[in-house]
This record gives structure tokens, C-alpha cells and sequence, in this order.
């Protein structure tokens, strides 16, 4: 796949809320993830988990992808999410993913925290 349809269906697979099968379809098994926190986690299994804590840790309200720009071997994704954190209050987050592409997989996605 060339970074363009990864970044598409990447895209397309995060606004069907199938983040996980994103994953699966689009990632290297040695992927590295950084957040925005300077967290970082290695290989597929890790970065899963990781994504599925998240979904069973917060009521998400929303979600979308309102932008995303592709170059020639990474792809950025603004991501806008409304949660309710188990136990804490509702927010609003904004994130900036960015994404490196090796040989037709993501081989590393890092995250920014967007204010405004």
C-alpha cells in the first residue's frame, strides 16, 4: 500500500470507530508509539493494548477526523475526541497523530496535544 491509501483507510477505519482493526490491518509488528505525555510502548500487541485501555477507560461522546494531510512516507491526523474518563469529568481533546510509513505499514505514530 502506498502511504496515501494507508493514511485513507487509516482514516476511514478511525471514523467507524474500528481503531483496533485499523491496527491489525495498517501496522508493523515492531511499531513504536509515542504520546504526547513522552509515553512510548513497542510492537503491535503493546500498542493494541494500549489503544483498548483507552476504549474501556472513557465513554467517548465523539469523535472525528475533521483533517488530514499526507506526505511522502508520513501522514499527519487531527483528531477531535469528547470523553468522560471513569471516574472524572467530561473533556474535550484535540491531538495531532503523526505517522511514519516503511514498506507498506505504519512503523511509528507519535501524539501531539493541540490546544485551542
Amino acid at each position: 500500500m502506498t502511504t496515501k491509501e494507508i493514511a485513507d483507510k487509516l482514516v476511514e477505519l478511525c471514523r467507524q470507530g474500528q481503531n483496533l482493526e485499523a491496527e491489525d490491518l495498517l501496522y508493523h509488528s515492531d511499531v513504536v508509539s509515542l504520546e504526547a505525555d513522552g509515553s512510548e510502548v513497542k510492537g503491535l500487541e503493546a500498542v493494541k493494548g494500549k489503544t483498548q485501555w483507552f476504549l474501556d477507560n472513557h465513554e467517548i461522546h465523539s469523535a472525528s477526523i475533521p483533517e488530514y494531510y499526507v506526505g511522502q512516507n508520513s501522514f499527519s491526523v487531527i483528531f477531535e475526541v469528547e470523553v468522560t474518563p471513569k471516574g472524572g469529568e467530561r473533556m474535550a481533546m484535540k491531538e495531532l497523530g503523526v505517522y511514519a510509513v516503511s514498506d507498506g505499514k505504519v512503523v511509528h505514530e507519535q501524539f501531539h496535544n493541540v490546544a485551542g
